[in-house]
């Protein structure tokens, strides 16, 4: 690893650090507040993340969608969009792979067609947003914020519609068949090979925006656009680019939950990734070496929540608050993560790195 690869990944590290020791100081301030122990409140909390290969793997697995949309949050954040509508895309994203999974058949190599779908759906559902902000102006923040809704209810009609389930008992489409399910990485586990699928955009994200010409362009657009178009870059087509490869990799996160997780779809599929991804992108300094930690975090804050509620008595719910807190206190003390956009970028932007 080159030094500026090396140099990155600490800076990436150093707000992820602050936040793991935040929140271990926030569980133990909240647990003494509903008047339980801070240290077993703070063990429930790491042994039911960390603490066995069961719930190692448990984090691994919410670590995927959240990686994910984390990523497609950051890139298009990076390149001057503000796309709040990683949750839509992720939505569409498992509805069409849940379409090609349940209404093709059972063949080998499904499960590729399937994240395809997935992907293409995003991007496509992204691309709306895309459209509007060229053609007519419209803000994307609103036009986002509106598809994820817009999203929302799509599924919530195709679970009860076209894609219910063949008995028609439940609002859920029929299971995914063998074919269309996501490898297993550790037998009788349910980690899939998901998590691969994100470790490794994780760098393609990276390379792409540190050593192309198109992330050049993205970074410039996103740190000043008048200035890109003065230079001859083509900043609609490159945002336009923007947008679709953010909403392809949350609608890989939701195509990749379907298929590896849930195993069919139903309402309410995410419990909020795409806007948990926001938090993510940003914790993470706008790099995607920092997303991969912020969303390792996020992951195992969530599933050393359940733990904490069965051992210390402490309602999973505050695993919410401490989330918030926590990222108000890095807000504070790592500034430069959170004053802006292009100010992130800009730290970056003069360097050649493998993990951008």
């Amino acid at each position: 690893m080159s030094s500026w690869a090396k140099r990155d990944w600490r800076r990436a590290a150093a707000p992820a650090g602050a936040a793991v020791a935040l929140a271990v100081f926030f569980t133990g301030l909240m647990a003494a507040v509903v008047g339980a122990s801070p240290l077993d409140a703070v063990g429930a909390l790491v042994s039911g993340s960390v603490g066995s290969g069961g719930s190692l793997a448990a984090t691994l697995l919410r670590t995927s969608p959240l990686l994910l949309t984390g990523l497609a949050v950051m890139l298009a954040f990076r390149s001057g969009v503000f796309n709040i509508g990683a949750e839509g895309q992720l939505l569409v994203g498992a509805l069409a792979a849940t379409a090609v999974a349940t209404r093709t058949g059972s063949w080998t190599g499904q499960a590729v067609l399937v994240l395809l779908a997935g992907a293409v759906a995003g991007a496509l559902w992204a691309g709306i947003a895309a459209l509007l902000r060229d053609r007519r102006g419209v803000n994307e923040v609103i036009t986002t914020i509106l598809l994820n809704f817009v999203a929302l209810y799509l599924v919530s009609y195709a679970v009860d519609g076209p894609l219910k389930e063949q008995s028609g008992a439940y609002p859920q489409s029929d299971p995914f068949p063998m074919t269309a399910e996501l490898w297993r990485l550790v037998p009788g586990t349910r980690l899939h090979v998901g998590l691969l699928i994100g470790v490794t955009a994780v760098f393609v994200v990276g390379a792409l925006l540190s050593r192309t010409s198109l992330g050049l362009r993205l970074r410039s657009a996103g740190l000043n656009p008048r200035a890109a178009q003065v230079a001859g870059f083509p900043v609609g087509r490159d945002l336009f680019l923007a947008f679709a490869i953010s909403g392809a990799l949350a609608g890989l996160a939701g195509a990749i939950e379907v298929a590896g997780v849930t195993g069919r779809l139903y309402e309410r599929v995410s419990p909020g990734y795409g806007y948990t991804a926001i938090a993510i992108a940003l914790l993470g300094g706008l790099r995607s070496g920092g997303v991969l930690l912020a969303a390792l975090f996020f992951a195992a804050l969530s599933t050393g929540a359940a733990a904490m509620e069965r051992t210390a008595g402490i309602s999973a719910v505050l695993a919410v608050a401490i989330q918030g807190a926590t990222l108000l206190a890095v807000a504070m003390i790592n500034r430069t993560s959170w004053t802006g956009l292009a100010a992130a970028s800009k730290a970056s932007d003069s360097e050649s790195i493998g993990v951008a």
